[in-house]
Order: structure tokens, then sequence, then C-alpha cells
């Protein structure tokens, strides 16, 4: 399939392994250089050689954990420096299944894990949409959100300035899953 994608370069948080790594392997099939984060340094090495060996892309990995603003701007400002820009962001960062302790029954939710999930698959979203924002052309974005207390689904159209040509922020999929989705048309 071509996607149009040819030469542009991406971020993929959560690119060591599992959804993450999945969408940077086919990204850089579609011939996007790919910028792959997660906090395990040996893991995302690995990662990065397979891919690279499998696409023919450059798989550049960044070490960084999306809880910390100061290690999400570092990153992006060397992946953007290292690939000559970013067009593509790809949040996919968490631990596979979330935490079991943050989800379930609300007498068995446990309120750490819970805003620790929160961290990191939300607000670490946040905080690397609004690096890669710092960095790229204008553009609207749309917030949509989703939760099982509510009838409908809302969306609201924002002006976000400096988003990157093509933005795609991926959290897990279950009912109540926020997601930030952008696109210059």
């Amino acid at each position: 399939m071509d996607l149009g994608l040819q030469g542009k370069h991406a971020i993929v948080t959560g690119g060591s392994r599992g959804i993450g790594k999945a969408i940077a392997r086919e990204l850089a099939r579609e011939g996007v250089d790919v910028a792959i984060v997660a906090r395990n340094k040996a893991d995302l090495e690995a990662a990065a050689r397979e891919l690279a060996a499998e696409t023919n892309r450059r798989i550049l990995p960044l070490v960084a954990d999306v809880t910390s603003k100061e290690q999400v701007e570092r990153m992006v400002a060397e992946a953007a420096q290292q690939l000559g820009g970013v067009h593509i962001l790809v949040n996919s960062g968490s631990a596979p299944g979330g935490s079991a302790t943050a989800t379930g029954p609300i007498e068995t939710v446990v309120d750490e894990d819970l805003i620790e999930d929160f961290n990191v698959k939300y607000v670490g979203a946040l905080r690397c949409a609004r690096a890669v924002a710092s960095r790229s052309a204008l553009l609207r974005a749309t917030i949509a959100t989703s939760t099982p207390s509510r009838a409908s689904s809302r969306a609201m159209a924002l002006p976000m300035p400096r988003l990157p040509p093509v933005t795609i922020a991926c959290l897990p999929c279950n009912p109540r899953s926020m997601a930030f989705f952008s696109r210059v048309e």
C-alpha cells in the first residue's frame, strides 16, 4: 500500500515492542525514517537493528521516558536534528495491557497505578505532541474522547500552532481511551 509517506520522518513512542514496533515497521515499509522511543536502551537498539535490516530505512533508537517533560523535549529535539525534521508522531508508549490494578471494579483500582497509567498514556502523549508542535508547521487538531459513562463521544476542534503535517497519537484501544489525531488537508 502506498500512503504517500516516502521520505517523511516519524517518531514512534513505545517503538521497541508490541503495537509501537509494528507501527514503526509499517511506517518504514512505506519509506519513512523512524525514531523509535522507549525506556530500555537494549530493547530499543535490538528493535532498531531488526527494523532497519527488514526495511532498509533509517531507524533511530532514542531512550526517553514520556513521563518526563525534559526527556521528551530532548528526545524530540534529537529526532528532529538527526532525521531532518519530524512529520509524523505516533504515541504508543505504555506497559503492554496497562496496569492490571489501574482498571477493573472500582474497589480494586489502585489510585497510584491509575495516575501512573494516565501520566504515561495521556499526559505523555500530550507532552510529545507539544514538543513536536513547537518545531513544526501550523495546523488544526482534533481531540476526541470516548468514555463508557457518556452516551456519545465528544469531539472538539482546537487551533494548535505548529503541529507537523501528519500527527497521529495512538493510544491503547479500549472504551476509556482518549485519542489525538491531526492531519494537514
